[in-house]
């Protein structure tokens, strides 16, 4: 390894140490604090059940919880591409999801916020093809909006 590399990979690791940068799973990192401490509100849809369960994928099960992740989801389906005779071809599914962390011993809400995404799936084919396509479709959706929930609270700064 050449000198300049050796220097600029040092460089690199202080800069990060001086702005205050520390990894989510590292130790103290806020990762290691949530990890199986979070009770994901009780979903009552399919898309909340696809939803929580995602999350606790990510932030395991708990118990006896330090926090409670409240979560509202909801999503619309836009007609996207129309063929020569009228038909719709490919939808696109948006999706919306409104969050609260909230501490379970205070009350208090630790972060909070909202997340959006889409995914799209194609009519092209069979009834049968385009209802697994949209079930598909709908899954990605939530698998997505559940990744960005988790690393928007793993981005927060948790007593």
């Amino acid at each position: 390894m050449s000198l300049f590399r050796r220097i600029s990979i040092l460089l690199a690791s202080l800069a990060l140490a001086a702005c205050g940068f520390a990894p989510v799973y590292g130790t103290g990192g806020t990762g290691t604090k949530l990890q199986n401490q979070v009770e994901v509100s009780e979903p009552d849809t399919l898309n909340g059940y696809l939803l929580t369960r995602r999350i606790e994928e990510r932030l395991g099960r708990s118990g006896d919880p330090s926090y409670k992740l409240d979560v509202a989801v909801r999503t619309r389906q836009e007609n996207l591409a129309v063929d020569t005779e009228g038909s719709i071809t490919r939808y696109n599914i948006l999706g919306y999801a409104d969050f609260s962390l909230i501490n379970a011993k205070s009350g208090g809400v630790v972060a909070s916020g909202s997340v959006d995404n889409f995914t799209g799936y194609s009519a092209a084919g069979t009834t049968v093809a385009t209802l697994a396509a949209e079930r598909d479709a709908q899954k990605r959706l939530m698998v997505l909006l559940a990744d960005q929930i988790t690393t928007r609270v793993l981005s927060t700064d948790v007593p």
